[in-house]
């Protein structure tokens, strides 16, 4: 009985994905979003893989995010990396980037040399960098043989950072963003200049996909996402979060309580949130990921549903790691 209340549960938490239209030779549709990874924070998950998204196209695929074991997960979609034409990053906090060393140093390991466009805010030039001078050793002893000329990884990237507010193209793809409020620093002060997490808007294939990245409340994200046929959301339950880094850490000071409360009650979005702003925006569909916390139940997810569709009157999906929209 306990199987089957869960099975009904997570039924009526989400609505089928949309037909992703046309499909490739071993079933990758030539058009559409796949949630690799829909854990939220940086705890490590059984069930679900660390953030990270692919939006497949006719010219390639394009990742969006790249959390630690974003590779695997890309095997399970069918996706070689020989297929991945560009990375797009949202920020630089380590659930989100940490599979990109992977990515490199595969793409590397497997002869795929042509240079990966690579996307994100201030600070992205810095980590590549440093991930390239990760790679050195490896690039240099190649399998072992001698004679055999290394390939430097430097050549196998091209960052370009960006602020928010910016657009352009890439092969047949067109994309904009939007500065979002997952950080709290003062509009134009140093550490505003420093540091930017972006939300993302993605044209291709006569369709439109927006990913808010991680962010609070943000009219920049509602403008950004104006129309769009999907949105992918962040997710957050305040009450389930806390509690749950409360029993992780029971010696956390005041101070850092007091942080972390700010933190995720103004830079993460909790449902009613999220349908307010899917709403605001008019999409005509809406994605959710990136839980919080990010071994949700059943019971937690169908109420963050619930709590998304009284205020948003359009389908809502509860995404599952590996699914297609």
């Amino acid at each position: 009985m306990a199987a089957l209340a869960m099975a009904l549960a997570w039924a009526l938490a989400s609505v089928p994905a949309m037909a992703a239209g046309p499909v490739l030779a071993g079933g990758v549709p030539t058009t559409g979003w796949i949630t690799l990874g829909t854990a939220g924070g940086p705890v490590a998950s059984p069930t679900r893989s660390q953030p990270a998204n692919a939006l497949v196209t006719p010219d390639g695929v394009y990742l969006v995010d790249c959390g630690d074991g974003c590779v695997e997960q890309l095997a399970k979609a069918g996706i070689g990396l020989d297929r991945i034409k560009g990375l797009f990053i949202s920020h630089l906090h380590y659930d989100h980037v940490g599979g990109v060393s992977a990515l490199l140093g595969l793409r590397h390991q497997t002869s795929n040399y042509a240079p990966l466009p690579i996307y994100g805010p201030p600070g992205t030039q810095a980590m590549v960098d440093g991930l390239i001078a990760a790679m050195r050793p490896f690039t240099e002893l190649g399998y072992g043989l001698p004679g055999v000329p290394s390939i430097d990884p430097a050549t196998t990237v091209r960052v370009t950072e960006m602020r928010g507010g910016e657009s352009g193209a890439l092969n047949g793809l067109r994309f904009a963003n939007a500065q979002n409020t997952h950080y709290s620093f003062a509009p134009g002060s140093a550490e505003d200049a420093r540091f930017r997490s972006l939300a993302w808007r993605f044209e291709t294939g006569g369709r439109s996909y927006v990913f808010t990245g991680d962010t609070g409340p943000s009219q920049a994200v509602i403008d950004l996402a104006r129309g769009a046929d999907v949105l992918i959301s962040e997710i957050i339950d305040l009450d389930a979060t806390v509690g749950l880094v409360q029993r992780q850490n029971p010696n956390m000071s005041a101070q850092g309580k007091a942080g972390m409360l700010q933190h995720l009650s103004h830079h993460h979005l909790p449902a009613a949130e999220v349908g307010r702003m899917a709403q605001a925006a008019g999409v005509r569909q809406l994605v959710v990921t990136h839980y919080a916390p990010s071994n949700p139940s059943a019971a937690l997810v169908a109420r963050m549903r619930a709590q998304i569709a009284a205020r948003y009157h359009g389908p809502v999906v509860m995404a599952r790691d590996v699914a297609r929209y």
